[in-house]
């Protein structure tokens, strides 16, 4: 069955978002072998750090935009791989319904909480998901919202004016300045920091220069990291395309097969910080 592909020229897989539990989720893109959240989990646990130094706050809150089924927040948590998720959820019961599952996450959680220091915010445009990962207590509180359509409410504003660090791991290029614009300003005063994964045939400048007219300062960390493997031919000539126009050099990179992304970080000048 061909894959269907977004407006972006990526392949979508809002299908698997929408069940009840991740088994599917984690099944795909174990064909894929997705990774971009395993790599990125030492950056995100140094910017935990960095920031609890910096602003003395001592249970800092991550929001993680596009998180689906609280991905980001199970590897920081469990202190674990993508790889191991996927045979976790794999080895469940196929007769095991949602309940079962949430209690067998809830049961791992509780014997093993990493970051039980860290509080864990999740954003998604996929309820299902979000409240998968609400329910087993990896994400402490959720915002079911489309922030590039519209305003957030006072309810959802009120949540993610908490957070002190937000990031991502695939969802720019979905969403733009204008979400990200909308959560750097939830709070009237205090500015979050920022650590997006962004793939390259994307362009986070007009981020950045709308993130700078609010105080901050972007850097571009060095380095490539791989997402997955590309779902078919077609998406891979689409990227190909894409990237050729933009002058982007994708011989042993996307040309061989995979996505690669950027890391950028964000973070406010001294009038935004905390």
């Amino acid at each position: 069955m061909p894959v269907p592909l977004h407006t972006t020229g990526k392949a979508s897989f809002d299908d698997i978002y929408d069940r009840p539990d991740p088994r599917e989720y984690y099944a795909r893109m174990s064909e894929l072998d997705y990774r971009i959240p395993e790599l990125a989990k030492p950056f995100f646990e140094q910017q935990i750090r960095e920031y609890r130094a910096s602003a003395r706050v001592a249970t800092p809150t991550v929001l993680d935009i596009g998180c689906s089924y609280g991905v980001n927040a199970a590897l920081l948590r469990f202190d674990t791989g993508i790889g191991e998720l996927a045979k976790h959820y794999a080895a469940a019961d196929g007769d095991a319904d949602r309940d079962q599952l949430v209690a067998r996450d809830r049961s791992r959680l509780a014997e093993s909480d990493h970051h039980s220091d860290v509080r864990f915010i999740g954003m998604d445009a996929a309820r299902p998901a979000l409240d998968y990962a609400h329910a087993t207590g990896l994400l402490h509180d959720i915002v079911h919202a489309d922030l590039e359509s519209a305003d957030p409410t006072d309810e959802q504003r009120e949540v993610l004016a908490g957070a002190d660090i937000v990031l991502s791991t695939g969802c720019i290029g979905y969403v733009t300045e204008k979400t990200l614009l909308r959560i750097a300003t939830a709070h009237p005063r205090r500015r979050p920091w920022m650590a997006h994964f962004v793939l390259r045939m994307f362009d986070f400048d007009p981020i950045a220069e709308e993130l700078a007219a609010l105080g901050y300062r972007t850097e571009q960390a060095p380095g490539l990291y791989a997402q997955r493997r590309f779902a078919s031919a077609d998406e891979q000539q689409r990227v190909l395309n894409t990237l050729s126009d933009k002058g982007i050099d994708t011989q042993g990179r996307e040309a061989d097969g995979w996505l690669y992304a950027h890391l950028y970080l964000s973070r406010p000048g001294p009038k935004g910080r905390p």
